[in-house]
């Protein structure tokens, strides 16, 4: 069973997970509500189940990608879940981006109920990162069941961390989405700035770099910004998702964030657009008054 895995969501993080585990050799079985991503991995060579306990049931493995608590929650804990089919010798790999809070609660409920140990693991990367096998994963759980889980992450990640226990890795991505938030916003205003004084901004990655500025934001979408390059690369609506579990987080362990709330906000007006499922570099649109 070792290299039996179950990957539940066959979105676009989860059918790049997939595709990857599938090209290292390991066997794939694939859970989705919609069948077309479902069929789509089966002909890659996935099998298809019915629901989660169905793949849970064949799977030493069972990898979460999942777009919030209540969805993880559902397909772990509900009619035809993870849970139904869990046992002590099954690992439950979260690589969803959920709240802290929520799953250190069901990682304790799964496992007093179970015996199933649960690992939070999201992720850094993509799905360039993902495909590549060269994810940043940054996890919570117990030390045993981290290096139990390198079996998976061996083939999707270049940088698997251990944070602390359950909701750790969650903790971590959060700051990594406040960073990047910030520095989308960031790299749009410098743009503007750039182009106010004359300066060809599609120029400032090379001459920044291994400045204190420098950083793989800049040089990865600052000429993409500066030439209102929208092609998708990830959406604001799910920038935003992350940045309102940041903002509840933060209220929870009242922490100030001004900077992220401001950030949050202008997602908040980009989505009233008409712009959720756009790219970041749709930020241009609100700096260019169009």
């Amino acid at each position: 069973m070792a290299n039996s895995v179950a990957v539940i969501g066959a979105g676009i993080m989860g059918t790049a997970i997939a595709t990857r585990l599938l090209e290292c050799g390991n066997s794939v079985t694939v859970v989705d509500v919609n069948p077309e991503k479902v069929a789509a991995l089966v002909a890659k060579g996935a099998q298809a189940a019915a629901n989660p306990e169905q793949a849970t049931a064949s799977a030493g493995y069972v990898v979460l990608s999942l777009n919030h608590a209540e969805i993880v929650r559902k397909a772990v804990f509900g009619d035809s879940g993870v849970a139904k089919a869990a046992t002590a010798d099954k690992l439950l790999i979260d690589m969803s981006s959920i709240d802290p809070a929520a799953t250190s609660e069901m990682a304790q409920q799964l496992k007093r109920q179970t015996g199933m140990s649960w690992i939070d693991c999201p992720l850094s990367g993509g799905v360039p990162g993902a495909l590549a096998g060269k994810l940043t994963i940054m996890a919570g759980g117990e030390e045993e069941d981290f290096e139990r889980g390198r079996t998976m992450m061996q083939h999707l990640a270049a940088n698997y961390t251990l944070m602390g226990g359950a909701g750790a890795g969650q903790t971590t991505k959060l700051v990594n989405q406040l960073f990047c938030a910030l520095a989308f916003q960031a790299v749009a205003e410098a743009v503007k700035l750039a182009e106010a004084g004359g300066v060809d901004p599609q120029k400032i990655p090379a001459a920044l770099a291994g400045s204190r500025a420098d950083g793989r934001i800049l040089q990865e979408f600052m000429a993409k910004f500066a030439a209102r390059d929208f092609s998708p690369t990830g959406s604001l609506s799910n920038m935003l998702k992350d940045l309102d579990t940041i903002q509840s987080f933060a209220i929870k362990t009242k922490t100030p964030l001004p900077l992220t709330s401001a950030v949050a906000d202008i997602h908040r007006i980009l989505i009233a657009m008409g712009l959720g499922a756009k790219d970041s570099a749709e930020a241009m649109r609100l700096l260019d008054g169009n």
